[in-house]
């Protein structure tokens, strides 16, 4: 599919916010004692995967 420049650099920039959440979700996961909020971060952290990987896959197919 055919994307503008602006749309294809905004998606890049959502994905990079996205992976420096990502990161520190998985980081602050480790440091956090309560279970509740264990598994409200997990859940972040797989929504947050599964997005990425619906980033890249939308990258990936940009035509240049």
């Amino acid at each position: 599919m055919n994307y503008g420049l602006h749309e294809v650099l905004e998606l890049q920039e959502v994905a990079a916010f996205k992976t420096t959440c990502l990161t520190k979700s998985k980081t602050m996961k480790a440091l956090v004692s309560d279970p509740l909020l264990k598994d409200i971060m997990q859940q972040d952290i797989d929504v947050s995967t599964r997005q990425l990987q619906e980033y890249a896959s939308i990258l990936s197919n940009v035509k240049q």
